[in-house]
């Protein structure tokens, strides 16, 4: 077969149907596309018919493209089937790094040499992850989604060692073609850019619960009343641009060097004792209210599906490209 142009892509294998995998199928479900799901584990189809028809009316509030249907997906048991019936492959299985190596060897050896295979991986590398393939390992990268998938408009794309410009390069594109905004990473980096920026804070935010310094539902409504509603805008970056007034970044590097000395940040976590992982769990119960883990996600979807509509009828009306 011959590697289909990044926007023409109409069949996505999606191998691991978790929590990850789910919403990735959810999601090319939407744009249209067939989507054929492979997972070994006890009751996977089950689960991920019901997640889909959950989960189906949220696609339509976002909105569907034409032919997009949840009926154009198709369960099978078996990886040979599923390479067969796609163009391309979305990887989401657990992160065990020796289960992804026999996985990706077994798909390097049966898949048509010109199939890019993207790994939804949060943490390992794609060079430790190809490191015994030997037949195509440039045609194996990284797309790290942000959860969920169906929702989140964004992916870092990164390739290994071994991995050819051209497969990154194709990723991206595939990936903005079906309405993601892309990171195209130069280089490999554990964690990779969001969850990095995100971790920084989960450590300091241990640290400030450990210590008796504030209680978890302070933490949370320091970020959703606080920063958090000026990163859904600008970023962290251009926010702090705006910090130092008309003199811009400029001036606030130049005026709030000494601060960063400053004990504000502790970044070694500290140890997740029974007590403070006890007070972690209370907080977010406490915050649910009762609320139940899918009237949390449900919540959570119809806030970002507004919040994404405004900033989009925003943007479009004023012309700005960001």
């Amino acid at each position: 077969m011959a590697r289909p142009h990044p926007s023409k892509v109409k069949r996505v294998g999606v191998i691991g149907t978790g929590v990850i995998g789910g919403a990735w199928a959810l999601h090319f479900l939407r744009m249209g596309m067939d989507v054929v799901a492979y997972d070994p584990g006890p009751n996977a189809k089950e689960k991920l018919l019901d997640m889909v028809e959950r989960i189906w009316p949220t696609m339509e509030t976002l909105g569907l493209r034409d032919g997009a249907s949840k009926e154009r997906l198709r369960f099978t048991d078996s990886v040979t089937d599923l390479v067969s019936s796609v163009e391309v492959i979305q990887e989401n299985t657990p992160e065990r790094l020796d289960a992804k190596r026999t996985l990706f060897a077994e798909l390097d050896r049966i898949s048509p040499p010109e199939m890019v295979i993207i790994s939804s991986t949060s943490g390992f590398a794609m060079t430790d992850m190809a490191a015994e393939l030997d037949q195509q390992p440039e045609r194996f990268v990284v797309g790290h989604p942000f959860n969920p998938p169906y929702l989140i408009p964004f992916c870092e794309v990164c390739g290994g060692e071994r991995t050819s410009q051209d497969v990154v390069d194709w990723t991206a594109a595939f990936y903005e073609s079906i309405e993601k905004q892309v990171a195209k990473m130069e280089q490999e980096l554990p964690g990779f850019i969001g969850n990095r920026l995100q971790e920084a804070i989960w450590r300091e935010a241990l640290h400030m619960v450990t210590n008796k310094e504030c209680t978890v539902e302070d933490i949370d409504k320091a970020i959703i009343h606080g920063p958090g509603l000026r990163w859904a805008i600008m970023g962290h970056c251009l926010t702090y641009h705006l910090g130092g007034g008309q003199g811009g970044m400029e001036y606030l590097l130049e005026h709030f060097e000494d601060s960063l000395d400053a004990p504000w940040t502790r970044m070694k976590a500290p140890e997740l004792t029974q007590g403070l992982k006890d007070d972690m769990i209370q907080g977010c119960l406490n915050q649910a209210n009762g609320a139940s883990i899918n009237d949390l996600i449900q919540e959570r979807d119809d806030c970002l599906i507004r919040i994404m509509q405004t900033l989009k009828e925003y943007r479009e009306e004023k012309g700005i490209q960001r």
